[in-house]
């Protein structure tokens, strides 16, 4: 049996060593509550605090403005829910390819009638149109939720979150952005960011799954979203997943510390992977803009549809190679893309991920694009 080629580190990536050995004290000896006042207590509140400190610190952010969630679900769900509830925003942004997190949250506030639901214009690659979100905010009466991501997980594309916070500030709108696919992998200052949330998972950068971040600019006041305790400054009861949060930080720091090299290495594999598809297996095209404002991380590769290339997935995965089709998140049901179908719906082609990690190989590529030279 040939070794497993993991190609879909956009789902989820491996837990680093250095990330394990870092959590397990918090898995055994030092198993105090948090919130207890004694010794054992004291020293796991400590960790977390020290947690939050590190990563405010790489995100130029204030301790006080990071917030440990269960993922970056949780983290955008309270984000949006806030901005409506809270805030005051009885209109919301966003484009047809962002996360479901992201999609299905607007559309419940829609359909329970608490904000109008506005689509902005994608460009052919599915970037967003900055004139049409001006246009927009310029138009709608009342206050404001724009929510758009920074990076696409199954494109690649990447958002200048930059120009949309300007435009947000200029029309007084909420911004959020589900920077699930960027936090780790890109540096991001906060304090030049015009953003009221951005949201992480530290599953995305050989951290723990089951823990997430929420970034709350300390100028946005709103409401607990989980009721019956004090944890997470009044803002999340429930005891913290105290290992999840020290596997947060360790894994951000890790990752921060070799970004340049790590992005230097994944960058090559996935040009390597783009150079060799296009020399060896016919008629393909690439989605997004992968030459130019991208994620280094991800390719998404259209194939003609044959009866071969439509169990494309499936046959690479009896031959242990694992990519996506759309997103992992919705795993098992196969309803095909919604971000496919948003910007490039071409009935005769099939859609794959391959999402690249610092563990990848060249060596892996020459393999799967022998096998996809098969299958097309």
């Amino acid at each position: 049996m040939t070794a497993r080629i993991y190609f879909d580190n956009a789902a989820t990536t491996a837990l680093d060593p250095a990330v394990l050995e870092a959590m397990l004290p918090y898995m055994t000896e030092k198993f105090g509550n948090p919130s207890s006042i004694y010794s054992y207590g004291r020293e796991t509140r400590l960790a977390i605090e020290m947690a939050r400190k590190s990563v405010a610190k790489i995100l130029n952010a204030h301790p006080a403005e990071i917030f440990f969630t269960s993922g970056g679900t949780e983290s955008t769900n309270t984000a949006i829910s806030s901005a409506v509830r809270d805030l005051g925003c009885v209109n919301i942004i966003t484009s047809a390819i962002e996360h479901h997190a992201t999609l299905h949250t607007v559309e419940y506030f829609q359909k329970r009638g608490e904000a109008g639901l506005h689509f902005v214009k994608l460009l052919p690659s599915g970037q967003v149109d900055l004139n049409d979100l001006e246009r927009l905010l310029s138009t709608l009466p009342g206050k404001t939720l724009v929510t758009l991501m920074h990076a696409n997980n199954e494109i690649g594309i990447i958002t200048d979150i930059n120009a949309v916070g300007l435009l947000c500030k200029k029309y007084n709108a909420i911004f959020h952005s589900d920077t699930v696919q960027t936090v780790g992998h890109f540096p991001i200052n906060l304090r030049d960011t015009p953003v009221h949330f951005i949201t992480g998972a530290a599953h995305k950068f050989h951290g723990p799954k089951g823990v997430g971040l929420l970034y709350i600019n300390e100028n946005v006041k709103i409401h607990p979203f989980i009721h019956g305790g004090g944890q997470e400054r009044n803002m999340r009861a429930g005891t913290e997943n105290l290992y999840g949060i020290v596997g947060f930080a360790k894994a951000l720091e890790l990752s921060t510390a070799n970004q340049e090299k790590d992005a230097e290495h994944i960058r090559s594999i996935r040009n390597y992977m783009m150079e060799q598809v296009r020399k060896n297996v016919k008629g393909t095209s690439f989605n997004g803009d992968p030459e130019g404002n991208s994620l280094y991380t991800v390719l998404s590769i259209s194939f003609p549809k044959t009866e071969k290339s439509e169990m494309m997935l499936f046959n690479l995965d009896i031959n242990n190679i694992c990519a996506s089709g759309g997103s992992a998140c919705t795993s098992g049901t196969d309803q095909g893309s919604h971000v496919i179908r948003a910007i490039n719906n071409d009935p005769n082609k099939v859609t794959v991920r391959f999402s690249f990690s610092k563990y990848n190989t060249k060596e892996e590529v020459d393999l799967v694009v022998a096998k996809l030279q098969e299958l097309v």
